[in-house]
């Protein structure tokens, strides 16, 4: 079944149960904009957090038959549960999120400004394994601007948590709408899924492209003037 026949019928409030897991993730299914987050998400502390993770990573290893007593195995369930709460998985906390200060665009720079070629590492909601990609950020000032590496620190943190592209291309979008008060943003997200190049079909070949197109981004000149920015070296 296809990805927008299941999407349908999410919004229309059917059961997903007939469906199996692989199905619904190799079909890209993401319910919303937002990250699907419990409302008691922040109850335990970051301590606490890592605390648990570390006793149920160190029961998943112990399944698996690691021997938990061997030097270089006996770290490792702290070193998981530090690298997500600290690391990988951080931008699942509000509190993360990057202070962002506004200037006014004394320059009367009018035209796009242009960010490329923002590496990040993100991990794919369905599989807990790598994306890896390149985020192209673009907007036009309505009378205020912000400073360049705030416009990485926004890609970072939203790259930072259990991700599907199409969901991280368009919350970073909206958040540089929100602070910058235009609807002149364009995202485009270049990136390769481990879960496609080191698992299933296995194919290390392929990318996935995602972009956001809002206000004067909508017109073909614009588009064309941001890709030739892009494809600039």
């Amino acid at each position: 079944m296809s990805t927008e026949t299941l999407v349908q019928k999410k919004r229309n409030g059917y059961r997903l149960d007939g469906f199996s897991h692989e199905e619904v993730g190799d079909d890209h299914l993401y319910t919303g904009l937002e990250t699907p987050m419990k409302p008691n998400a922040f109850v335990l502390s970051d301590e606490d957090k890592k605390e648990k993770i570390s006793a149920l990573f160190s029961e998943i290893m112990d399944v698996m038959g690691l021997d938990l007593t061997d030097d270089s195995l006996k770290g490792t369930p702290d070193r998981v549960a530090k690298m997500y709460i600290e690391e990988i998985f951080s931008g699942l906390n509000p509190a993360n999120k990057p202070k962002v200060a506004l200037f006014d665009n004394k320059y009367q720079y009018n035209q796009m400004l242009v960010e490329k070629d923002i590496t990040f590492y993100s991990n794919c909601e369905h599989h807990f394994v790598p994306i890896i990609g390149k985020a192209h950020v673009a907007y036009i000032s309505s009378g205020k601007v912000i400073g360049l590496s705030k416009l990485n620190r926004i890609v970072q943190y939203y790259a930072k948590r259990p991700q599907v592209q199409e969901r991280l291309t368009n919350q970073i979008a909206n958040e540089l709408k929100d602070i910058l008060q235009t609807e002149d943003v364009a995202v485009i997200i270049d990136a390769k899924h481990l879960c496609v190049s080191s698992r299933g079909i296995k194919d290390d070949t392929s990318a996935t492209v995602t972009s956001y197109y809002g206000g004067q981004f909508n017109h073909p000149s614009k588009i064309n003037e941001l890709l030739n920015y892009i494809n600039n070296k």
